[in-house]
């Protein structure tokens, strides 16, 4: 019986959670000699125009010709792990992805 109810909440999980692939990879930018928690910071997604998309889009790498993955929202905390010039590459809930950096402030190093 345990044997069929491991199963059954296995089957559950959502595969969508599963490592996602990027086309531009996040790569800290630091040297191997610094730790990873001095590679991150922290930022706020803010700014938005509630009256527009109301949504910064989340993509596969840094520029709006690679696909939108997900959609942030105003107030919605993210980790930044690298940049490209105005984008940041970011982790949230667990996923990364590249986000245009005026809609991210309250940074935090």
């Amino acid at each position: 019986m345990r044997l069929i109810s491991l199963f059954v909440v296995f089957a559950a999980i959502p595969t969508g959670l599963s490592a996602q692939s990027l086309a531009v990879p996040i790569v800290p930018y630091c040297d191997q000699a610094t730790t990873e928690a001095a590679c991150t910071g922290a930022g706020t997604v803010m700014g938005l125009d509630p009256n527009g998309d109301g949504f910064l889009a989340v993509r596969t790498g840094p520029g709006t010709d690679y696909p939108m993955i997900d959609q942030l929202v105003n107030g919605d905390r993210v980790t930044i792990i690298n940049g490209q010039d105005r984008w940041l590459g970011v982790e949230y809930r667990g996923r990364q992805g590249w986000v245009h950096g005026n809609w991210v402030g309250n940074r935090i190093p």
